[in-house]
C-alpha cells in the first residue's frame, strides 16, 4: 500500500490520469479536460475496451480516485453488470489528487496496521472475540419506492440481506461483541432491531434529484450496549 500511494502522489505510474499532471487548473479548459478524461474511463469500461480487472492495483486505485473527485457528489455506483456508472459532477476546480491527504492516510494505515478486507460481511468478521467492537454501515434501506437505491454494489442489498446482517448482529451479541449499526430509520428496519437500543439522529443527505428534498433526514443508530 505504501508504494502504491508514493506512485500515487507523483502521478507518473498511473495510467491515463498521467495526463492530468499537464493541466492547467487556471486553463479555461481545465473542466473539460477532466470531463474527457473521465468519459474515456467510463466508455472505456462499458465498451468493454478495458478490462478493469486486468488493471495493475496502482492503475486500479488512481481510476477509482478520479472518478470519485470528479463524478456527481462523489457518490459511488455500479450497474447490472457491475460497471461504475455515475455521471460527470460539475466541478470549477476538483482537487483531484491531495498529496498530503493520501500521505497522512498511508502513513496511519501502516502504523495502525489496518486490514482491509474485499469479502461478504460475514466472512470479514470471522475470528472475532468476546469484548470485540464492530460497526456495520451497510447500504440503507430504501425509505420509498423512488429511493430505492441499493446499488453500490452488483448484487444489490434487499430485505433478504437486511435480515441476514440482523441475524450476524445477532450472533455477535451472544458472543459478547459490541455492535453499533447505522441505516434508514423505515418501518422495516425499526421492527427488524426492535430488541436492540435504537437511536434516530438527523443526518445530512445532499443527493437528490428534487433540490427541495435534500437535506436532513431520519437515520438509526442500532447498538447492543447502553
Amino acid at each position: 500500500f505504501e508504494r502504491e500511494v508514493g506512485a500515487l502522489t507523483k502521478l507518473r505510474t498511473c495510467s491515463n490520469i498521467v495526463r492530468l499532471e499537464h493541466f492547467d487548473i487556471h486553463d479555461d479548459d481545465y473542466y473539460g479536460k477532466c470531463g474527457r478524461v473521465f468519459l474515456e474511463f467510463i466508455e472505456g469500461e462499458q465498451l468493454q475496451k478495458v478490462d478493469v480487472l486486468e488493471l495493475s492495483n496502482i492503475e486500479k486505485a488512481s481510476r477509482i480516485i478520479f472518478l470519485n473527485k470528479t463524478c456527481y457528489n462523489g457518490l459511488f455506483r455500479v450497474n447490472s453488470q457491475g460497471q461504475f456508472n455515475v455521471p460527470f459532477g460539475r466541478y470549477k476546480n476538483p482537487d483531484i489528487v491531495n498529496e498530503a491527504t493520501l500521505k497522512a492516510v498511508n502513513n496511519y494505515l501502516n502504523r495502525a496496521k489496518i486490514t482491509f478486507k474485499c469479502t461478504d460481511f460475514e466472512k470479514a468478521v470471522k475470528g472475532i472475540r468476546k469484548g470485540d467492537f464492530v460497526y456495520f454501515d451497510p447500504p440503507y434501506d430504501p425509505v420509498s419506492d423512488t429511493s430505492s437505491f441499493t446499488g453500490y454494489d452488483v448484487n444489490g442489498f434487499d430485505h433478504e440481506e437486511q435480515i441476514r446482517l440482523k441475524k450476524l448482529c445477532d450472533k455477535l451479541d451472544k458472543q459478547g461483541v459490541k455492535f453499533l449499526l447505522s441505516n434508514s430509520a423505515t418501518d422495516f428496519i425499526l421492527d427488524l432491531y426492535k430488541d436492540y437500543n435504537i437511536t434516530i439522529v438527523k443526518a445530512r443527505r445532499p443527493i437528490n434529484s428534487k433540490g427541495n428534498k435534500r437535506g436532513e433526514v431520519d437515520e438509526v443508530l442500532v447498538k447492543n450496549y447502553e
